[in-house]
């Protein structure tokens, strides 16, 4: 039995794709089983509610042997409430049922010198001790940037050919596609002979500054896309004008800024920490129908 949380997001959908036909029994926690598709609800054992739920957690890991867990982000509580503080009642249950293996998603800068005051990032890692604390074997996907966070600027590029954030313009970093990190997930969860608490990172096939990726824009969507760099001070009032937690708020800012001093430089890239999917790929597959619609 693997419980997945999650389910209908953009990892946890993967995820379910790829262990439907797994011959694993499957349980999903969701707070609304419609977002599901009718031939995955009919495939899986549904647990109704909110996974950061005592009650619901303590159902939904019973008899369970592995639990894929992602805390989603809430923008109207701390980092440390809206990480660690949701994930205390899933530790309790999962020490409470004896489940054998977790992964869980994270993100990568454990170790380095900028982990301590990266924001989200570090709210993150503490969650990771967190589950590990609990002596379940767990395995915390060590994740970079996402693609996918552009897709937050499509408006933007289709209307003023520019996309905006606060790094340097031509300073390298990992990036990685969610499809990739559901695809390392579902490999973790149907081997399950691994032990102990480690970080997998999942590293994309290449380094990339916001120019390259405003370049391989330009070439994939046909028109120019040039990058602007905003302050970490027009951050943080864009996104306190929206009604955020301040607290989180300036979690986002540090997380920025410790990305922008290396905090996800600490791993190296093998063939056992890089993902297939290529930024020009993704661009083809997922960021030109978006902008095309």
């Amino acid at each position: 039995m693997i419980v997945i949380t999650a389910p209908t997001g953009n990892i946890g959908s993967g995820l379910l794709a790829r262990l439907l036909d797994s011959g694993e029994d499957l349980r999903v926690i969701v707070r609304d089983p419609a977002r599901l598709p009718d031939a995955v609800r009919e495939r899986v054992e549904v647990v109704v509610g909110s996974h950061g739920d005592a009650e619901v957690v303590d159902r939904a890991f019973e008899g369970a042997d592995a639990v894929f867990w992602l805390v989603p982000p809430d923008s109207t509580r701390t980092p440390a409430e809206g990480w660690s503080g949701f994930t205390r009642p899933a530790a309790k249950a999962l020490a409470a049922h004896g489940v054998g293996h977790v992964v869980g998603v994270s993100a990568l800068g454990r170790g380095t010198a900028v982990a301590d005051r990266a924001g989200l990032v570090t709210a993150s890692l503490a969650m990771d001790e967190l589950i590990a604390e609990t002596g379940v074997a767990y395995r915390a996907l060590a994740n970079p940037s996402f693609f996918e966070n552009l897709l937050e600027e499509v408006d933007s590029i289709r209307e003023k050919g520019v996309y905006t954030d606060v790094l340097e313009p031509d300073r390298k970093a990992p990036l990685v596609a969610v499809a990739d990190i559901a695809a390392v997930a579902a490999r973790l969860l149907l081997d399950r002979t691994w032990t102990g608490f480690a970080d997998v990172p999942v590293l994309g096939p290449e380094d990339l500054s916001p120019n390259d990726l405003a370049r391989i824009m330009t070439e994939q969507l046909g028109i120019p896309v040039r990058y602007e760099r905003e302050s970490l001070d027009d951050l943080r009032s864009t996104l306190l004008g929206y009604g955020l937690n301040e607290a989180f708020v300036h979690g986002i800012a540090d997380m920025k800024h410790a990305k922008d001093n290396g905090l996800d430089a600490g791993v190296t890239r093998t063939v056992d920490t890089a993902s297939p999917t290529t930024f020009e790929q993704w661009c083809a597959e997922i960021l030109k129908p978006a902008f095309e619609s």
